[in-house]
């Protein structure tokens, strides 16, 4: 069954949409620019360099337009994958709880395992959390493909009909951008639907999406934004996701 809601970025659960907001972008638009780099190239390497025929660097390469990185970046970006010393990246699932018992996944590319991983640690360890074992928080989540597209783009009405022509299992709405979820293993088949009326897309991934939430008063859900910021505003982090929710 197909279901259209209105969402509230205050209260919305999965943390990935808060980084969307414009202000918090522009506080950290180099550091942004660095991680959409370090994703076109190891999504170049690991595929064919012409993004029509490589999803993940497809999708790399319009989130970068939507971040208004340069072509001039996104080229460069896509010429370091020839070199593998320039280019050689892990692709690291870091799980864990941080304050508040809420369940953390972190996803990393890191070029130094051991680095990455001491700092994580201790970043947890700072905001009354620790890090566990792969597969310690996953049970909290599910992988959904998760695609969003900015609100000015297309109308509530409007993608609201495109997404359930396309296959998708649910609409998410609110100012700022639309979210499409749809089965992790049908998103890019979703997304060449959406591709015909829709040009440019905040981004397209397959994102663990949480089951259990844990309700927070304002304070702490403040409290443990701001650790999950910490985690996020690390180099070697892409991406971060929490089962947070505040009470109304």
């Amino acid at each position: 069954m197909f279901y259209k809601t209105l969402i509230d970025m205050a209260g919305h659960s999965h943390w990935a949409g808060i980084k969307h907001k414009k202000g918090r972008a522009d506080k950290i638009r180099s550091k942004i620019f660095s991680k959409l780099s370090r994703e076109i190239t190891v999504a170049a390497k690991l595929g064919d360099k012409d993004p029509d025929m490589n999803h993940r660097l497809r999708s790399a390469i319009q989130a970068a337009r939507s971040a208004n990185m340069p072509k001039d970046n996104i080229d460069r970006a896509i010429d370091k994958s020839k070199f593998n010393d320039q280019s050689n990246f892990d692709e690291i699932r870091y799980e864990g709880f941080g304050n508040y018992k809420i369940a953390v996944i972190v996803e990393a590319l890191t070029d130094n395992k051991n680095r990455t991983a001491s700092k994580i640690r201790e970043i947890f360890q700072k905001n009354g959390g620790n890090l566990g074992t792969q597969g310690s928080a996953a049970h909290n989540f599910k992988q959904v493909g998760i695609i969003r597209v900015d609100s000015e783009q297309i109308d509530d009405d409007n993608v609201l009909e495109i997404a359930i022509n396309s296959g998708a299992d649910e609409c998410f709405s609110n100012k700022t951008y639309h979210e499409i979820h749809c089965n992790k293993e049908n998103i890019y088949d979703v997304k060449k639907i959406l591709e015909k009326k829709i040009n440019n897309f905040l981004s397209t991934n397959i994102e663990w999406y949480p089951l259990n939430k844990v309700n927070l008063n304002k304070q702490q859900f403040l409290e443990s934004q701001k650790f999950l910021e910490t985690l996020e505003d690390h180099d070697d982090v892409q991406k971060v996701y929490s089962n947070i929710e505040m009470l109304e």
